[in-house]
């Protein structure tokens, strides 16, 4: 079963403690900081929101799920075995150890007669960084975790169903991003996704992490992709008030651990 403890809204980033691995699945990343600055100089998009908004998702986005009901937020990442998900590793590992017994649920909709309408992946392996293991809580700039699924009853990998964001190990602070998360049922009476598409900015807190402006990324959210040009940048872990969200850019720590994750996808 999953742990029990209060998912608080602690500030917190993403990296990892090893820097080790084996070959990555996702090439190198495009100059999506120069694309991102000339769009902005030609007014080409929208405002940014202040305000999260009820949404259709992502079939890639979706929750952790027990008997109990969903928790956290997840979403597919791109990988060889199409069978790896990220959320943050608050959700999934506490007090020494991992979760068990739960699984992803991508394109969730609780509000609706079919809520898992891609259907269900039993979580075979929980990757969290070597510092998050000794240190749980008070490692804060090791958030996050990797998931690997089993296959569905019909032998499918979840990527093959809902696709996948390819994750970007160098991205710039300063991004426009989209946001998908879960916030639990007491927040979200319709228990369906919320999104914001906003920028972000270099966090002053912690170095190497992010931060954006955007209300209604409650108690759920936790784990929720920030996708920037399609690519995931990194995976929310916290925040001072309701309005304000936090994650780790991914880098080469966080590639690292994904490696892991990958290795550990095809066993």
């Amino acid at each position: 079963m999953r742990w029990m403890r209060p998912l608080l809204w602690i500030v917190a980033v993403v990296t990892t403690a090893t820097a080790c691995g084996g070959p990555s699945h996702s090439a190198p990343r495009p100059d999506t900081t120069a694309r991102d600055a000339a769009g902005d100089a030609a007014g080409a998009r929208p405002a940014p929101q202040r305000s999260a908004v009820p949404s259709a998702g992502s079939p890639s986005v979706g929750v952790l799920l027990d008997g109990d009901g969903h928790w956290c937020t997840a979403s597919v990442v791109d990988s060889p075995r199409g069978n790896v998900v990220a959320t943050a590793a608050h959700c999934v590992f506490a007090d020494g150890s991992a979760s068990s017994g739960f699984s992803f649920a991508p394109g969730y909709r609780g509000g609706g007669a079919n809520p898992a309408p891609y259907g269900t992946w039993k979580v075979r392996t929980v990757q969290v960084a070597d510092a998050w293991k000794a240190a749980g809580d008070d490692a804060d700039a090791h958030d996050y975790a990797f998931l690997t699924l089993d296959a569905d009853a019909r032998g499918r990998q979840v990527q093959q169903v809902v696709g996948a964001a390819r994750p970007d190990w160098a991205s710039a602070p300063e991004r426009r991003v989209t946001v998908v998360g879960y916030p639990n049922k007491d927040r979200n009476p319709s228990d369906g996704p919320i999104s914001c598409t906003t920028d972000t900015r270099a966090d002053p807190d912690l170095a190497g992490s992010m931060l954006m402006e955007c209300d209604g990324f409650f108690d759920g959210t936790s784990g929720s992709p920030w996708l920037a040009g399609g690519r995931l940048i990194g995976v929310l872990s916290g925040g001072e008030t309701d309005a304000e969200s936090t994650a780790v850019l991914f880098d080469a720590r966080t590639r690292a651990l994904y490696d892991r994750a990958v290795r550990a996808s095809g066993a």
